[in-house]
């Protein structure tokens, strides 16, 4: 099958982009870190980058026209989530546009222009103390209001996503099993489009560096050993990428096979993101350990990424399960 991206979605992701790389340099995702609510929209930046995906309708995306929404699918938000995660933008951009805003959307109209946040998880919830609208898609599957609700703040490698368990809420709602269905598989679509973006990213850093770092008299990128590594995660990228876009296309289809083809998108690009953490952490040397330094930002969440919603190994079960029934 032949499959591209037609000239209005690569225009769409090349907007997305551009207003991320103006609104989301890595000092907004560093002093999300530190900010009272973990968000580069938090009192310290002003509104930034979740306001300005607001205003472009980023963040309703996949929300019907009827209900002012975009009314776009899964395959033509796939790219602006890679583009976030290329960005490491520190926003609930996957648990909002692709699980939350179609689930919220009918009681809380706001949350197509972002001036109501929805989060979600499974248990485990970023940024959820900061939010107006909480998912739990595991346990007890709910739709709660944010400000009603108790939580429990869980530590997280990556500090920007404050990750916290939802233990009460009195103004909730039981989602449907297809509610919950649809929620979990946008979502780990959304999650292995970041990782993909992440993964460039740090490719990206990467060989900017190994070219401007000198020893012996050259360029440390003119090293088979620093190659290779490279090379190896370009490679993992290029393998990962049709993946996530034939699992957005598949849930864009309503595909009877949708949900393995995005756990198989979920498998590959978590393994590819913490390959390319890895080659990046070793091919910077020592200053790749140090926490002060960008990269880490783009390792700590792909670390995060990989395992939330299933990690590598639990959904390659869920294919091998599938290709077993097929037998």
């Amino acid at each position: 099958m032949e499959f591209g991206f037609t000239e209005d979605q690569l225009a769409f992701r090349d907007a997305v982009r551009d207003l991320l790389a103006k609104e989301c340099p890595p000092s907004v995702v560093r002093a999300a870190w530190t900010n009272a609510d973990g968000r580069s929209g938090g009192a310290t930046s002003g509104g930034g980058a979740w306001h300005a995906l607001g205003a472009m309708g980023v963040l309703g995306a996949l929300v019907p026209e009827s209900a002012g929404g975009l009314g776009l699918s899964e395959l033509d938000v796939v790219l602006l989530a890679e583009e976030t995660g290329r960005a490491a933008l520190p926003e609930p951009f996957v648990e909002h546009v692709f699980v939350g805003a179609p689930l919220a959307v009918d009681d809380h109209p706001g949350v197509v222009t972002g001036d109501v946040t929805v989060t979600a998880g499974d248990p485990l919830i970023p940024w959820a103390v900061s939010a107006d609208v909480v998912v739990r898609l595991d346990p007890d599957p709910v739709i709660a209001l944010g400000t009603d609700a108790k939580f429990d703040a869980v530590s997280s490698v990556d500090g920007a996503r404050r990750l916290a368990r939802l233990v009460d809420a009195t103004e909730s709602r039981p989602l449907t099993r297809e509610e919950l269905s649809g929620a979990f598989w946008r979502g780990n679509l959304g999650y292995a489009a970041q990782l993909l973006g992440l993964s460039r990213q740090m490719l990206d850093l990467t060989v900017g560096y190994t070219v401007d770092r000198k020893q012996f008299g050259a360029a440390i990128g003119s090293f088979q050993a620093i190659k290779h590594q490279l090379a190896n995660v370009r490679v993992g990228i290029e393998f990962a990428a049709p993946l996530v876009y034939r699992a957005a296309h598949s849930l864009a289809a309503d595909a009877p096979d949708a949900a393995v083809h995005v756990s198989m998108a979920k498998a590959q690009t978590a393994d590819v993101a913490k390959l390319a953490a890895r080659a990046a952490l070793q091919c910077h040397g020592a200053i790749g350990y140090s926490y002060e330094y960008d990269l880490h930002l783009w390792m700590k969440r792909a670390w995060a990424l990989a395992g939330a919603w299933g990690d590598a190994a639990w959904h390659r079960e869920r294919v091998a399960r599938a290709i077993l029934d097929v037998k």
